[in-house]
């Protein structure tokens, strides 16, 4: 097994931005020559996640509306006496939605379901440059 890392950049909105990300992905390991094994995706920093989710207009409206729900951005958070920066908020939904996903790929193929893409969330309340992180394990 070998282990090959890539990385590209992305920019960001504000709030819940919703990017995805699955076609960046499947180029760089096109591109590597890898045939069979996994890859993860990672997003460094404390306020942005990764997962899957189908990309279309109803679920990019359902998703930040569940997150407004489960950790409101409106209300006062102690990393917020802390920093001063307001962002709070962003950091527990980042805890709570996960910084890495993992995907399986084979004959060069990232096997994901037919309605099913790779998503990079930024809760930020700034917009961002983000970093993906993404290493292939396999051969």
């Amino acid at each position: 097994m070998d282990v090959k890392t890539f990385s590209f950049t992305i920019n960001t909105n504000a709030g819940t931005d919703i990017i995805d990300i699955t076609q960046e992905v499947q180029k760089i390991l096109t591109d590597s020559g890898f045939i069979e094994g996994s890859v993860l995706i990672f997003v460094p920093g404390s306020t942005a996640g990764i997962t899957t989710i189908e990309y279309e207009p109803g679920l990019l409206k359902d998703y930040p509306d569940f997150w407004e729900k489960l950790v409101p951005s409106n209300k006062p958070y102690e990393h917020d006496n802390t920093w001063h920066d307001g962002n709070g908020y962003s950091h527990v939904r980042a805890a709570l939605q996960g910084a890495s996903f993992t995907v399986p790929f084979s004959g060069g193929r990232l096997l994901l379901g037919t309605w099913q893409q790779i998503i990079l969330l930024d809760f930020d309340n700034k917009s961002r440059t983000r970093k993906v992180i993404v290493q292939l394990t396999g051969k």
